[in-house]
C-alpha cells in the first residue's frame, strides 16, 4: 500500500513541487520517498512506500522496466503476481527478475502484454500511473472495484498570468494535488447538490473543478503534450452483473455454497501473503465473521483479529465478537473507546479524506484501524458482503413499497407525493417528506433513487455568476454532466430480478465512493494496509451468476453466506440483531464541547460569507434537530462540509 503523483508539464520547481505532493501523503507510505523525471522534467513521478511484499531496496518506486522503456508508480497489491511471474518467465518475456516485488511483477507483464491485458489478467487492487519513454505516453489506471483512490486534472496556472498551462496532475490524494504551487482551483459548486443527497462525492467529480477520480475499471492515456486524454474502459461492473445474470449457476444451492467457499478460500490465501504481520476487523456481523472462519481455517497460527466496543450497550458489537473470536480460536484484541476518543477525531476528518465525507461510521472506522496498526500492518475486511449477496434492509424495504404503489395511476401517486411533501416539509417530518418523494417514482431504481436521505432539501444556492470556471477539454471527456451521478444514469430494468438493480447500483456508486474511500482514508491516515476478499474478482463474477434465490430465502439475507459460516460458526451465536458499527454522534452533538463546534461552523455570518448554502434552511435543520431530533444525517453531511471549508480555506 502507497501513494503515488506527478504532473507533465508543469511550470513551477518541479523537484520542491513533488516532494511537497509525496510529503503531504506520508501516511499512505511511511517507509520511503522516491521520484523519478524524465530527462527534460515534462514528466515527474513521485512514490510514497508502506512496504508489505519485498521490504528491500529492490522493490522501491518509481521503477524503471528492464528493457528502459516504462516507469512505474503504482499503490496497491496483486495477489496473484506469482503465477504472473511465472508466465512471464515460462514465456521467456523476461531472463529474469532483480526482486520479490509484485510491482515489478506488474511492470515487467505491462512491458510483455500491454496493459489492459494485465490487468485483465491481474487479481488485486490498485492505482497505477505508467510512463512510456518510447510513446511519451502517460497512463493511469484503476482497479475494478474502487478499492484504491486516483485523482487526476489540470491546474488552473497562477504563475503565468492565470491562464490554462496544461499542467496535467494527478494524485492518490487531493490534498497533494492542492498542494501544488499555483492550485488555484476553486470549489466545484455544482456537485454541491449531489454532496448533500448522499454525503459523499460520486465519480467522476471531486470538490474541486477541474480536478476529477478516475472511475474504477477505467484507464486514462494522455500523449505529448499531455492535452488530450482518452478514457476507456478494461472492466466494468454492469457488464459482469448482466453477463452472470444471463449465464445463472445451474447447481443447487448446497454446491453454490461450495463453490462460494472455495473461491473465497482462494481469495484469503493470496490476501493473507505478505511480508508484514496481517489480522483482520471482525465485528459481529455475518460478512467479517465468515471472512475470519475461513483466515482461520487455513492458518497455522491463530490470527490476529480486532474489535471495538462502545460502552453504550446499543451501539456495542464487541461482547458478541469476542464470542466469536473464541469460538473460532483467534488472538483477540477489542478496546474500548471512550467518547473523548471519538470526539477527538472528528477535527481531523476533513484532513484525512481531502474533500466533504460524511459517513460518519468513518469515526469508528478510523478508531478500529488505529488500534489495529499497533499490532499489525495489514488488515482484512468483510466489506462487500451486503451489496453482492442482498443484505441491505433497504433492498427489501424498497422492493416492498414499489410493489404496493406502483398499482396507483402515476398522476395520482405524483400529485399525493406533492401534497405530503409540503406537509412534510413544513412539519419538519423528514420520514414523511421522504415517503412523499417515493410516491412520484417511475421505476423501482427511480424508488431507490428518491430515497436518499438528502433528496428534495434545497440547502445549495443556485449557481452565480463568477462561480464557474472553463477548464475546456477536460470536462468535455467525462461520461455525465456536473450534477448527475450513476445512481440518476442507471438504465431502469437492466437486471430481471429488481433487487438485483438496486445491489448493482450501490457496487457502481455507494460502495466505491462510499464503502470503499471511507475504509482506504481512515486505514491509510493511521498507515494501515486493508484487503477486501469479498471483492475478489473471481468471487465478484461468481455472484454475479446466482440466483436471488441463494442469497435470500424465507426472509432470510445473504444466505449463502450463512450456508458457509454456520460449518464453523453456531448458527445460534450469529442469528440475533446487528446493532450496526456506529456511535452516539448526535448525542454527544448536543452536548458541550461538540456542540459549539458545531454552532461555530454554522454561523450565519459564516455562511453568508461563503455563499454557497442558504443561510434560513440551513439554520433551521439546525434548530429543528436540536429541538426535535431531526435531520440527523443531513445535519452531519453541513458540518462536514463546513469543516472541510474551515481547514482547507478553499477558493470559492
Amino acid at each position: 500500500m502507497c501513494g503515488i503523483a506527478g504532473f507533465c508539464n508543469f511550470k513551477g520547481d518541479w523537484r520542491r513541487n513533488i516532494e511537497r505532493m509525496c510529503d503531504r501523503m506520508q501516511y499512505r507510505g511511511p517507509d520511503a520517498s522516491g521520484v523519478w523525471a524524465s530527462d527534460d522534467h515534462r514528466v515527474v513521478l513521485g512514490h510514497r512506500r508502506l512496504a508489505i511484499v519485498d521490504l528491500t531496496p529492490t522493490g522501491a518506486q518509481p521503477m524503471v522496466s528492464r528493457d528502459g522503456r516504462y516507469v512505474i508508480a503504482y499503490n496497491g497489491e496483486i495477489y496473484n503476481h506469482a503465477d504472473i511471474r511465472k508466465r512471464l518467465l515460462a514465456e521467456n518475456r523476461t531472463p529474469a527478475f532483480r526482486g520479490t516485488s509484485d510491482t515489478e511483477t506488474l511492470l515487467e507483464a505491462a512491458a510483455a502484454y500491454g496493459l489492459a491485458d494485465t490487468l485483465k489478467m491481474a487479481k488485486g487492487m490498485f492505482a497505477i500511473a505508467l510512463y512510456d519513454r518510447e510513446e511519451h505516453a502517460l497512463f493511469l489506471a484503476r482497479d475494478r472495484i474502487g478499492e484504491k483512490p486516483l485523482y487526476y486534472g489540470i491546474l488552473k496556472d497562477n504563475i503565468n498570468n492565470g491562464e490554462n498551462d496544461g499542467s496535467f496532475v494527478f494524485a492518490s490524494d487531493l490534498n497533494s494535488i492542492a498542494s501544488l504551487d499555483g492550485f488555484t482551483n476553486p470549489v466545484n459548486v455544482d456537485i454541491l447538490g449531489d454532496y448533500m443527497r448522499y454525503g459523499y462525492i460520486s465519480a467522476p467529480y471531486s470538490i474541486y473543478r477541474g480536478i476529477w477520480k478516475l472511475e474504477p475499471g477505467k484507464i486514462l492515456k494522455v500523449k505529448s503534450p499531455f492535452d488530450k486524454p482518452e478514457i476507456f474502459t478494461w472492466w466494468s461492473m454492469m457488464e459482469t452483473a448482466v453477463f452472470g445474470q444471463k449465464n445463472l449457476f445451474r447447481g443447487s444451492s448446497e454446491e453454490a455454497a461450495q463453490e462460494l467457499e472455495r473461491l473465497l478460500q482462494n481469495a484469503i490465501a493470496g490476501q493473507m501473503t505478505a511480508d508484514v504481520p496481517v489480522g483482520a476487523f471482525l465485528s459481529a456481523g455475518i460478512d467479517s465473521s465468515t471472512m475470519v472462519s475461513l483466515m482461520q481455517a487455513q492458518s497455522s497460527q491463530k490470527i490476529r483479529t480486532f474489535t471495538v466496543g462502545m460502552w453504550e450497550e446499543q451501539f456495542n458489537e464487541a461482547p458478541v465478537a469476542k464470542e466469536i473470536a473464541e469460538r473460532l480460536g483467534t488472538e483477540h484484541t477489542e478496546v474500548y473507546i471512550t467518547e473523548e476518543d471519538a470526539k477527538n477525531v472528528i477535527p481531523a476528518l476533513a484532513g484525512m479524506f481531502g474533500e466533504p465525507f460524511a459517513d460518519s461510521s468513518q469515526i469508528p472506522t478510523y478508531l478500529v484501524s488505529r488500534i489495529t496498526r499497533e499490532h499489525v500492518t495489514v488488515s482484512l475486511s468483510g466489506d462487500g458482503g451486503d451489496e453482492l449477496f442482498c443484505g441491505y434492509n433497504t433492498y427489501y424495504s424498497i422492493d416492498r413499497i414499489w410493489n404496493k404503489v406502483r398499482k396507483l395511476p402515476y398522476p395520482l401517486r405524483l400529485a399525493a407525493g406533492g401534497a405530503l411533501g409540503v406537509t412534510g416539509c413544513l412539519g419538519n417530518n423528514p420520514s414523511l417528506a421522504t415517503r412523499a418523494g417515493l410516491l412520484g417514482a417511475r421505476s423501482i431504481e427511480d424508488m431507490y433513487l428518491r430515497s436518499e436521505i438528502g433528496e428534495g432539501l434545497k440547502l445549495v444556492k443556485g449557481r452565480q455568476e463568477g462561480k464557474r470556471l472553463d477548464f475546456g477539454p477536460w470536462d468535455a471527456i467525462q461520461s455525465r454532466e456536473a450534477g448527475t451521478t450513476w445512481m440518476d444514469a442507471y438504465p431502469s430494468g437492466l437486471l430481471e430480478e429488481p433487487r438485483h438493480n438496486l445491489m448493482l447500483m450501490d457496487l457502481l456508486m455507494y460502495h466505491p465512493d462510499d464503502i470503499l474511500n471511507k475504509v482506504d482514508r481512515t486505514a491509510m491516515a493511521v498507515s494501515l494496509e486493508t484487503r477486501v476478499p469479498m471483492l475478489d474478482r473471481d468471487v465478484v463474477e461468481f455472484a454475479w451468476t446466482l440466483p436471488l434465490a441463494y442469497r435470500q430465502e424465507n426472509g432470510v439475507r445473504k444466505k449463502i453466506l450463512r450456508d458457509i459460516l454456520y460449518r464453523y460458526v453456531p448458527r445460534e451465536l450469529m442469528e440475533r440483531p446487528k446493532t450496526g458499527f456506529s456511535i452516539p454522534l448526535h448525542r454527544w452533538l448536543r452536548q458541550p464541547g461538540l456542540r459549539e463546534w458545531a454552532e461555530s461552523l454554522l454561523e450565519p455570518s459564516l455562511l453568508e460569507r461563503q455563499g454557497l448554502l442558504e443561510t434560513t434552511a440551513v439554520r433551521k435543520l439546525w434548530d429543528d434537530y436540536i429541538m426535535k431530533n431531526v435531520w440527523k444525517p443531513q445535519i452531519w453531511y453541513i458540518l462536514m462540509l463546513q469543516e472541510w471549508l474551515r481547514s482547507t480555506k478553499v477558493k470559492l
